[in-house]
């Protein structure tokens, strides 16, 4: 399965909340991201640097479907308002995407 990696970054001083909300992270949405495709799903932080890794088979599909979605609509309403632009990311990118260049499996 395809594997996909972004970057975000959290605005200074809401590292906490951040966290609190991913602790938390609604039943619903849960089972939203796995209906779309996406599995193993990970984010890594370091101070406000976010890395978020998952499997999913078409990552286009899966974001246009979660756009459409009310539950994931909701909780990305409540987390734009701790995330700030990463630094490099392009105008119109909705994402950071990274590209891979080492997999050791």
């Amino acid at each position: 399965m395809p594997r996909v990696a972004f970057r975000l970054r959290i605005k200074p001083g809401k590292e906490d909340e951040y966290d609190a909300a991913h602790r938390n992270v609604w039943p619903a949405l849960l089972a939203k991201l796995k209906e779309v495709g996406i599995s193993e799903y990970s984010i890594f932080r370091r101070e406000q640097d976010l890395f978020l890794f998952m499997h999913v088979d078409d990552f286009d599909a899966a974001w246009q479907a979660l756009d459409r979605d009310p539950t994931n609509l909701r909780w990305q309403q409540e987390m734009a308002l701790l995330f700030e632009p990463v630094p490099g990311q392009k105008p119109g990118e909705k994402f950071a995407m990274m590209r891979e260049v080492f997999y050791l499996n």
